[in-house]
């Protein structure tokens, strides 16, 4: 018989009820330090008083009343988004998913309104995720994400990451975007070179293409900067936003320059939920404290002291990690052996970590955790590695 909830998830025996800075909490008592924030999501942690502070005080005034109407919040938000990147307008959404739909429509609809209606490719990278609606899954176009839902939304050139020939031959006059993760989440945390991000952007501008970045996991301070395409010193045309920008409350957001945006007059999109007052109180508590020159480069410190300790980590225990890789807070652990099994021994440990392709577990802990949690994550994780090795 079937379960009240879809069972679409293979859900860990683990229920949580409460939840404080880099720390969860199960109902009799026991406690597991949080690497995995809700996979890049709770970017300030659990019960951070500021955001409460800020959704508690919204929530006594108003909640939502649909986009029919102005609202200051959302205004306040979308200014701090364009004072603090490449963008020059935004649009709200609740998810990454319909942040990546969003994107899709606006790089088909700049071109079909220059009068170049069969440019409608876009090319996508394996590896990549960029969520599970319709499109977002022939974006991606792996076995996995769209066995059995076709036929599938036309119009996406799948290319194997990293083969620049390939990419090369691919990129034509159909070109409409070139869509890619600065650095992949479910890919593996596979960071993608500054060299190849500024490759991307000269091909793009060559061809007439649009160049779009999904930093819905590698943005928000994740890697240290604001968004991590700042680290190659490229600006797309439209970024893709989500988890860390609500820290917890969904929400998501489009960025977009005013050329790449010009298509979405009123009429061509829209979004009941996105942007309300709800969620974009507590965005820009976020955009407050993340947008902060010092509160990044604390993220890049503990980063760095994060990784130089998981090295060490790695070779105490060669039989089950291969090597670290990522940026900032984003960071991963090549496996020897299957990720799930290094997620369980975490558990029983006292930690929790995310799966990843490529063999590799994630490491997404809040971006202001402590120098002491991150000590004993580490140690958590070494008992964890003792125990695999028997």
């Amino acid at each position: 018989m079937i379960t009240s909830v879809l069972p679409t998830y293979a859900r860990a025996p683990l229920s949580f009820v409460r939840g404080e800075g880099s720390w969860l909490f199960e109902a009799g008592g026991d406690r597991y330090l949080d690497l995995g924030a809700g996979i890049a999501v709770n970017a300030l942690g659990h019960a951070n008083p500021d955001l409460i502070g800020a959704l508690t005080a919204q929530a006594n005034k108003v909640w939502h009343v649909s986009n029919l109407y102005q609202i200051p919040e959302q205004q306040a938000l979308a200014d701090k988004l364009v004072d603090n990147s490449f963008a020059d307008t935004v649009f709200f959404t609740n998810s990454g998913t319909e942040a990546a739909e969003l994107a899709i429509k606006m790089a088909r609809k700049y071109h079909y309104d220059r009068g170049d209606k069969d440019r409608i490719e876009i090319i996508t990278f394996s590896g990549c995720f960029h969520g599970r609606s319709t499109g977002a899954i022939a974006a991606s176009g792996s076995e996995k994400m769209v066995k059995g839902f076709g036929p599938l939304m036309p119009g996406f050139v799948h290319l194997e990451f990293g083969d620049h020939e390939a990419l090369k031959a691919a990129v034509g006059p159909k070109t409409a975007a070139i869509l890619i993760e600065p650095v992949q989440g479910e890919g593996g945390i596979r960071p993608v070179p500054d060299q190849c991000l500024k490759g991307l952007r000269d091909m793009c501008d060559e061809a007439g293409a649009l160049l779009i970045f999904d930093e819905v996991q590698c943005g928000m301070g994740r890697t240290g900067k604001l968004f991590a395409h700042e680290w190659a010193g490229v600006t797309p045309d439209i970024l893709m936003s989500a988890k860390g920008i609500g820290g917890g409350f969904p929400l998501g957001a489009v960025l977009a320059t005013e050329s790449a945006a010009s298509g979405m007059v009123v009429g061509t999109h829209g979004s009941t939920y996105g942007g309300n007052p709800l969620a974009c109180a507590v965005g820009n508590k976020i955009m407050d404290v993340i947008a902060n020159d010092a509160f990044l480069s604390e993220v890049n410190r503990k980063g760095g002291l994060f990784r130089q300790k998981l090295e060490g980590l790695v070779a105490a225990h060669p039989d089950v990690f291969e090597s670290v890789r990522g940026e900032g807070l984003m960071l991963g652990l090549k496996c020897k052996i299957a990720p799930a099994d290094v997620v369980k021994a975490g558990y029983d440990a006292g930690v929790i970590t995310v799966p990843a392709a490529d063999n590799v577990v994630r490491l997404l802990p809040p971006l202001n955790i402590t120098d002491a949690d991150i000590d004993e994550g580490v140690a958590l994780l070494d008992q964890a590695a003792k125990a695999l090795e028997g």
